[in-house]
This record gives C-alpha cells, structure tokens and sequence, in this order.
C-alpha cells in the first residue's frame, strides 16, 4: 500500500507543479491525509455504525460544545436550518438528543444529548478503542509502537497553534 501512496504522490506533486521537484514535505503531505482518511473509515467500522457523517458530525458538536438550537447547530456546519433538521430528527427518533425550551427564547428550542446518547458514544468510543489497541498490539511490535509514538509527538507539533 506505501507504494501506491508514493506513486499518487509523485502523480500529485507533477500534476500541481509540474517542473517542481518531489519533496519530502510534499509526499509526507499526501502519505498523512491518505492513512488519515484510511484510519479514520476503519475507526468509524468499529463505533457509529449506523449514524451518517452528519448525525456524527452534530452529537459530537453537541457533546463538545453543549446544548443548541437547530439554528445554531445548522450556523455552525454551514447549512440551511431546514438540513439540519432532517439530520437532527432521526437522532431525537432514536432517542440519542432531547430537546427543550430556550431558557432565554421560549419560541426556540435547545436540543441535547440525552443519557442513552452519553451510555452510546461512551460504548461506542470503547469498542473503537479496543480495536485499535487489539490491532496495534498484533500488527506492531513493540520497538514499532515506540516509534509511532514518537512521530505522533511530531504529528502533534504540527497541530499546535
């Protein structure tokens, strides 16, 4: 597979600048984002089987940012409010958000995780977890693990504001 991803590098890097030459950065770049994407589907496998993207995308808004209005929800993925309420509906369906009266606006309504949300993301996040250890522990010894680690120290300078 790290071939294939050197060569769409190397095709991407001539594309863009065609006279440029290849440069570690460049191909570092594109390795990154394609296990990037590669890791995240396998971890999406094994967690939040049966939610989209977007119901994901607005319980993890929730979670990480408290209780909101659609509207607010909708603002902040960057879609019409009328969107937001086809993703939002299946999920109160479900019993994953609540929602209730806008404290400050009765004519609004604030929605919320609810407890069986919180015991699902909590189990969900666990069976990810494990299989991520589970394959970590059979796929790499531990002198390769070691140094994992330390290239996600150096991943994680790159986040660093």
């Amino acid at each position: 597979m790290t071939g294939y991803l050197l060569i769409c590098s190397l095709v991407y890097v001539s594309i863009r600048k065609p006279s440029a030459k290849i440069s570690v950065a460049g191909t570092l770049a594109v390795e990154i984002r394609a296990v990037y994407r590669m890791l995240k589907l396998r971890v999406r496998e094994h967690s939040s089987k049966d939610l989209t993207p977007s119901q994901v995308s607005v319980l993890v808004r929730l979670e990480n940012h408290g209780p909101a209005t659609v509207s607010n929800l909708a603002r902040a993925e960057g879609m019409r409010q009328q969107s937001m309420s086809e993703i939002v509906a299946p999920l109160q369906e479900a019993g994953f958000i609540g929602s209730s009266p806008d404290p400050h606006d009765g004519r609004q309504t604030v929605m919320s995780l609810t407890p069986k949300c919180l015991k699902w993301i909590q189990e969900g996040g666990a069976a990810s977890h494990d299989w991520l250890t589970e394959t970590l522990s059979q796929k790499l010894c531990v002198h390769e693990q070691q140094k994992l680690l330390e290239a996600l120290g150096l991943l994680r300078r790159l986040v660093e504001e």
